[in-house]
C-alpha cells in the first residue's frame, strides 16, 4: 500500500516492539526503509525483529536496548544506526510511560518526574542526538506520537495528557529551530485498539464506536499510514503540524459525549 516513499532511508523507531511503535516499524519496512527498533527489553524486539522479517522488504532490521528515559541509551542507540547503517533518516518518538491515574493533585513526585522525563525530555533528548549525528547536515524528518489526551480534558489521565500537550507545543518549537534542514511533525491519535489498550476499548468498543462520526476505533494501521506520509516526501512541505486521528471525537458539538 505504501509503495517504495521510504526507499533506502534509515527509521529509528522508539517503543518499536508492540503497538503502534511495530505497526510503524512495519509500515517503513514496506516503504523500502531500513528499520532500528529501540525498547527496554531484549526479548520483545527478538519477537518485533520475527513479525519484520515476515514483511516483505529489502531493508536491513536492527533491534537496539534502550530506555527512552535514559539519554545515554540514545545517544548509544543513534551512534549504533549510524555506525551500523551510515544515517538517520527519520526518528518516530514513539515511546512513552504513564506510571498514575487520578487527580492532578494526588500524583507524587517520583511518578510526575519519570512521565515527563520519559513523555518530554525523552522525546527532546532523541531528538537532540538524531539531528547532531545526521539531520543538521543531510536533513530527515521527526515524527512525534502525541496523543489526542494533549488537546482535551481528562478526568483520570491528567498529567500523562499534559506531557502530550508538552510534546505538541515542542513540535511546533523544534519545527522553527531545526528548518530548514529537518521538519518536525506530531500524530495525536485518539483510542487505538493496540493490545495495551485492550482493557479500556474491548469492553466498551460498541458504545464508543456509536459516538464517533465514523463509527469505529482506529487501528495501529491507520497511525502507520500517517507516519509515513509525515516520513516521506509527500508532506516535504509541512512542519511544525499535529494530525489529530481520533475517528471525529474532537468534532463533537457541545454536549454530546467523546
Amino acid at each position: 500500500m505504501n509503495g517504495r516513499q521510504l526507499d533506502g532511508r534509515v527509521a529509528v523507531v522508539t517503543g518499536g516492539s508492540r503497538g503502534i511503535g511495530l505497526g510503524i516499524a512495519k509500515a517503513y519496512r514496506e516503504a523500502g526503509a531500513h528499520v532500528v527498533i529501540a525498547s527496554r527489553k531484549a526479548e520483545g524486539l527478538a519477537a518485533a525483529r520475527e513479525e519484520l522479517l515476515r514483511i516483505k522488504g529489502d531493508g536491513e532490521i536492527h533491534e537496539v536496548v534502550a530506555n527512552v528515559g535514559e539519554p545515554e541509551d540514545a545517544e548509544a542507540c543513534v551512534a549504533e544506526t549510524m555506525s551500523s547503517l551510515g544515517r538517520l533518516d527519520v526518528l518516530v518518538n514513539n515511546a512513552a510511560t504513564n506510571p498514575y491515574m487520578g487527580d492532578l493533585l494526588g500524583l507524587d513526585l517520583p511518578r510526575a518526574e519519570k512521565t515527563v522525563r520519559v513523555n518530554q525530555y525523552g522525546m527532546l533528548a532523541w531528538t537532540r542526538y538524531a539531528w547532531q549525528a545526521w539531520m543538521s547536515e543531510h536533513g530527515g524528518a521527526v515524527v512525534n506520537i502525541a496523543s489526542v489526551g494533549g488537546l482535551i480534558v481528562d478526568p483520570h489521565i491528567g498529567w500523562y495528557n499534559a506531557t502530550k500537550a508538552a510534546m505538541l507545543h515542542m513540535t511546533r518549537q523544534l519545527a522553527y529551530e531545526l528548518g530548514p534542514m529537518a521538519r518536525v511533525n506530531a500524530i495525536a491519535p485518539g483510542l487505538i485498539k493496540t493490545e495495551l489498550a485492550r482493557a479500556v476499548w474491548e469492553p466498551r468498543e460498541p458504545v464508543l464506536t456509536a459516538r464517533l462520526p465514523l463509527r469505529r476505533l482506529g487501528t495501529v494501521e491507520d497511525v502507520a499510514h500517517a507516519a509515513v506520509f509525515l516520513a516521506s516526501e509527500a508532506s516535504a512541505w509541512m512542519t511544525g503540524q499535529t494530525l489529530v486521528l481520533d475517528g471525529g471525537a474532537t468534532v463533537l458539538p457541545i454536549g454530546v459525549d467523546a
